[in-house]
Formats: C-alpha cells, structure tokens, sequence
C-alpha cells in the first residue's frame, strides 16, 4: 500500500497514560495508518495503576511493539520512514533524554530520529510545577523543531466529562500529524450573549 502512514507512539511512565490509549484508540479509526507501539518499563506499570487496560490489551491496540530495551529495531532509523511521532504522556525524563540526545533507549533514540530527519514530534509533557530546569529542556526541544504540547484542560469547549478534556488534546496532535478529524469544531470566535433584561417592575 504506498499510501500508508506510519505514526510512532510512545508512552511514558509519567501520569496520563490514557492520553496514550485513547491515542492508539483514535488512530485505529483511519484506515491508511499503521502504529507503531513502545512503552517505557515506567509507562507499562502507570498503564496497570492508572487504568483498567492491561500492557498486553495497550500493546494490540497498535498494528506493532517493540521493547523499549531494543535500539536495533526499525523505529532506531531514519530510514525507515514514519509521518511523525507522539509521546503521551511524556515523562521530564524522557523529555530532557531527547532534549540533549541521550538515545539509551528505542523511546528516545525513536524520538531523535524523528527529530534529525524533520518529521514531526510531538510530546504530551506532564509535569507541574515546572522548575528552571524543566523549562530549559522544553525550550531546547522546541528550538529543536519538537512540538511541545502539554495535556492542558480546556473549558470553552464546556466539557461534560473527562474523556472531552483527553479527545481535545489528542485532537490538537492529529492536527500537527495532518490526520483530519471531527473530534473537535474549529474555533468560530465568541459570540457575546444578548444582555440581560430585567422582568418589568424591577
């Protein structure tokens, strides 16, 4: 098939690993995308804790998976050719390792490739507050070419339960991947309500 996509996921073991699942979940919906799955050995015990899917249930969701031990699998080169890559959620850990390229494993070296052949990478950071040295690592990866987009809640959207905060930040890295969707409407700018009247006789 020479249309097909290949997106890399990674999950990290920083909170949010829903934002991981709900991602491979969504992807599964376009038909010419193929994914390709590493979980850290962090991500596969936040998977356990924080959710009611088992590692093995999380790794079928995707077409591939790989050990995050093995830096000679495919993901580990540029020349095998992806549409980009997601990692959500993103530890600090991970972040500062692709930050200043300390590729020890296929999460972060998948990550520098990305980032050295120009593809784009974008990365769910989760982590608050952010010292001095958080911010320098996110500044590095965006000066790097990374996206850096943390699962941040938005409420205009008037959101009515948890699973809307999850789809609108997952929706915003379908777009930087170019993969249309309806998850969400386009924003149309705000329309001011009518001011209130008061009831005659006040």
């Amino acid at each position: 098939m020479t249309d097909l996509r290949r997106i890399v996921v990674g999950i990290t073991g920083a909170t949010g690993a829903i934002y991981g699942i709900r991602l491979l979940e969504l992807l599964r919906e376009f038909p010419q995308v193929e994914t390709h799955l590493v979980i850290s050995a962090p991500g596969k015990r936040t998977v356990v804790e924080e959710t009611e899917y088992s590692v093995a249930e999380v790794e079928a969701l995707a077409h591939r998976h790989y050990d995050d031990k093995d830096i000679g699998a495919a993901l580990a080169s540029g020349s095998f050719r992806t549409e980009g890559m997601v990692i959500a959620p993103c530890s600090v850990k991970t972040a500062s390792a692709v930050a200043y390229c300390h590729s020890d494993t296929l999460l972060s070296r998948a990550a520098d490739v990305t980032l050295k052949e120009r593809r784009p990478l974008i990365l769910l950071v989760r982590e608050t507050p952010l010292h001095v040295g958080h911010l320098k690592c996110l500044l590095a990866l965006s000066e790097m070419g990374a996206v850096v987009l943390p699962p941040m809640p938005a409420f205009y959207t008037r959101p009515k339960q948890i699973d809307d905060l999850i789809i609108h930040t997952l929706a915003r890295a379908l777009d930087h991947l170019g993969l249309p969707h309806r998850l969400t409407e386009e924003w149309k700018g705000t329309h001011p309500r009518p001011p209130r009247l008061d009831p005659p006789g006040v």
